[in-house]
């Protein structure tokens, strides 16, 4: 009996759902058929969005990968250029005295 007296407020709440996924699911619709938002905006088009922003990350990338090159062109040329200390071989001996100790 209890059930019965909380069913019209439960009802009135599921219509209201009901109705606002049905004004969602018109909407969504409504987007992707046209491009755009329904205040017809362009840049409030998703698809431009996330164009733009996969245009920015390649960008981005291509300047990482751009930037790796000259750095590593750069660095052979210095070490063919100068007498560049092989830092490797530096600090294993650093740290082979380190442990050996005050002699």
């Amino acid at each position: 009996m209890a059930d019965d007296k909380d069913s019209p407020p439960k009802l009135k709440d599921l219509a209201f759902l009901k109705n606002h996924l049905e004004c969602l699911q018109q909407r969504v619709k409504e987007e992707v058929s046209s491009g755009m938002s329904q205040d017809g905006s362009l840049l409030s088009s998703p698809f431009l969005k996330d164009f733009l922003a996969g245009y920015v990350v390649a960008k981005l990338r291509a300047s990482a990968v751009l930037g790796f090159a000259v750095g590593t062109c750069t660095g052979i040329y210095t070490a063919q250029a100068y007498a560049v200390p092989n830092v490797e071989k530096t600090l294993r001996d650093y740290v082979r005295s380190l442990r050996k100790g005050p002699d």
